[in-house]
């Protein structure tokens, strides 16, 4: 039984993952700006001595060294809106933020990838405004600029993962993802040296911050993607897309058992939450639905 899911359950686990980086923005005792910098540049060595083990040549194509090096700049861009949305407020609010990426996609692919606009997403969208103003009714200024940090998040992921689809039928994910995340740790540590950012203070941390730093870049980043990778060959990738959709769910629940966050957040922020998640998932069933639709107007 075990054995028959256990692509199933290894997907949950690296959603319990993701879910979990967003509690990492609380732990880790580091602006936000730091986290990302440590992140990109744990993950992209990691996954660099993967492919050297693995034996794997480092190399794209060049035409596309350009746009994957923008792309890297925008996912560190993602990262640190990301965790300044979440050290604003709280994990929730960032996570519920960042579960719009997918209708940000709706409206993005029809103008990078060519496809059909669709009203029905546009109307989902509409829904998931209507939800986040629900849910920010008794919000004070700070939580208001969280707010906007967060769908700013939420549209640069949406941003990079329709470039990505389209860099992927010709480059290997595994180097998209290290050359985007070398980029971005580059790109930030152009942008710390600039602003005078690169202080002594980024290198001082405790024992713990130590321990999520490498978790957070090690397990949840590039352990993760890489099992990913395997999981989509096996279960398809709408299985694990619609999925995807899970993570704000299980951040939620782990801001309430490890930060409490329940006593900062009233009834109306989770009301909100479950219709924005609800949309979400139906984004996704309609999608599925659209896609056989196809394939029996194909036969």
């Amino acid at each position: 039984m075990i054995s028959r899911y256990k692509y199933h359950i290894l997907l949950h686990f690296i959603i319990f993952l993701w879910g979990f980086t967003g509690i990492l923005g609380k732990l880790i005792e580091l602006k936000a700006l730091y986290i990302v910098w440590y992140r990109v540049g744990i993950a992209s060595l990691v996954i660099m001595l993967y492919l050297l083990f693995v034996k794997s040549a480092l190399s794209i194509p060049k035409k596309y060294w350009l746009r994957v090096a923008f792309v890297g700049l925008v996912v560190a861009a993602h990262w640190v809106t990301f965790y300044t949305s979440i050290q604003w407020s709280t994990a929730s609010l960032g996570i519920l933020c960042l579960s719009t990426t997918t209708l940000h996609v709706a409206w993005l692919e029809p103008l990078i990838m060519k496809k059909q606009f669709s009203w029905i997403e546009f109307s989902l969208g509409l829904l998931v405004v209507g939800g986040i103003y629900f849910v920010s009714g008794d919000f004070s200024t700070q939580e208001y600029w969280a707010v906007v940090m967060g769908l700013i998040s939420a549209f640069l992921a949406g941003f990079f993962a329709v470039c990505n689809a389209k860099f992927v039928e010709e480059i290997q994910s595994t180097h998209i993802s290290m050359y985007e995340l070398a980029m971005g740790f580059v790109g930030l540590t152009i942008f710390m040296l600039c602003t005078d950012k690169m202080d002594s203070s980024m290198f001082v941390m405790t024992i713990s911050d130590v321990f999520w730093l490498l978790f957070l870049a090690v397990v949840c980043t590039s352990f993760a993607f890489l099992v990913t990778i395997d999981i989509v060959k096996k279960l398809g990738a709408f299985t694990v897309s619609l999925s995807i959709n899970l993570e704000p769910v299980y951040t939620i629940v782990l801001a309430i058992f490890i930060l409490q966050e329940h006593e900062q957040l009233g009834s109306n922020f989770y009301i909100g939450s479950i219709l924005i998640i609800l949309v979400v998932i139906a984004n996704g069933v309609i999608k599925n639905h659209q896609k056989k639709k196809i394939v029996r107007s194909l036969h």
